[in-house]
């Protein structure tokens, strides 16, 4: 993965932790830090981070994104190629765990707006464990799934 793809990521973490139905915006991040951290960054140099135009961080700047979003330093910088990484973070709740890995999907399937858009509900659902056993249960059960969409979803859905 890259920085960029990195910065864009964990925004959307950031934005989901703290409650909001979407990713926290660059001037959001900078506002943030400065409020959390009274340091500052700014919008047009995260913004060059994650357009590629700038492909690395300085070393302030690595230490304090990390600090901000909680992950390793070593965290911000371009994956090798074919190297996979999950997100170290201080965070150690098997539920918060999940919710940063449907998160991940979502931002994955971000070409796919019902998807994206559903894993970030299950996310952000306060017992998301228990919302994919209910599904488990549901997809148990010949013919249910079929019946509740049909029910549930909007008709343009179908």
């Amino acid at each position: 993965m890259r920085l960029g793809d990195k910065i864009r990521y964990l925004r959307e973490v950031e934005g989901a932790l703290r409650g909001l139905d979407r990713a926290m915006t660059q001037g959001e991040i900078v506002r943030a830090v400065k409020k959390d951290l009274k340091k500052t960054i700014s919008q047009s140099y995260l913004s060059q981070l994650e357009s590629g135009a700038r492909p690395h961080l300085t070393n302030t700047s690595r230490m304090l994104l990390a600090k901000f979003f909680k992950v390793h330093p070593g965290y911000l910088v371009d994956d090798p190629e074919g190297y996979s990484t999950e997100l170290i973070s201080d965070v150690g709740a098997l539920e918060d765990k999940l919710d940063l890995w449907l998160v991940s999907g979502a931002e994955r399937f971000r070409n796919d707006p019902e998807t994206s858009a559903a894993l970030v509900k299950l996310a952000r659902h306060p017992d998301s464990r228990r919302c994919l056993t209910l599904l488990g249960l549901i997809l148990e059960n010949p013919g249910l799934a079929e019946r509740l969409f049909d029910v549930l979803a909007p008709k343009e859905a179908k």
